[in-house]
């Protein structure tokens, strides 16, 4: 993401919260696109404020939107997923190092480590990647099991995975010999 979306926290006022809206070019969008592994990416837009809380932590919070074309896992056909998210990011001054040895990290993940500027471009790209469907899937799509195996080999299935199939088949074995 460019530069032009980082505010510098020095900059920002305490009394008054600090607003944005990105809405990245074709160009911007391409990019971002490419690195996430996407198909297409169409009407990014990011929108929101930074509010300071207390005297030495902010909090960013905002709406992201975008339209996302990923393939299908099963048939990889496109698959277009609109993603509306809220999005809460808080940088706190006093949070703990994580090089120490016996660190008790915090309970909410969207807790930072407060820096010298907040990111709004950054925190879009990475709320996009956490949206982002894992298993694109086109509607009424679903996958099948597939068993490959040489000839004359028994395919291994999910039931064979399991931690007692083995004995099930040492089971049988020992009722034949006897």
């Amino acid at each position: 993401m460019p530069d032009t979306t980082t505010l510098r926290v020095a900059d920002l006022p305490q009394n008054a919260p600090t607003a944005f809206e990105l809405h990245p070019g074709p160009d911007t969008q391409k990019a971002l696109a490419n690195e996430l592994g996407l198909s297409g990416l169409r009407k990014l837009r990011f929108v929101g404020e930074v509010n300071a809380q207390g005297r030495r932590d902010w909090e960013l919070t905002g709406k992201l939107g975008a339209t996302v074309v990923q393939p299908c896992v099963v048939t990889l056909e496109p698959v277009t997923t609109r993603i509306d998210v809220d999005v809460r990011r808080l940088y706190v001054a006093d949070l703990p190092d994580v090089s120490e040895e016996e660190v008790e990290m915090p309970e909410d993940d969207n807790v930072e480590r407060l820096g010298k500027v907040i990111d709004p471009g950054a925190v879009m790209a990475e709320a996009l990647t956490l949206a982002l469907p894992l298993y694109p899937r086109k509607d009424g799509i679903e996958a099948e099991n597939a068993t490959f195996a040489e000839k004359g080999i028994k395919p291994m299935t999910d039931d064979d995975a399991r931690p007692f199939a083995g004995l099930a088949e040492l089971r049988d074995a020992l009722k034949k010999d006897s």
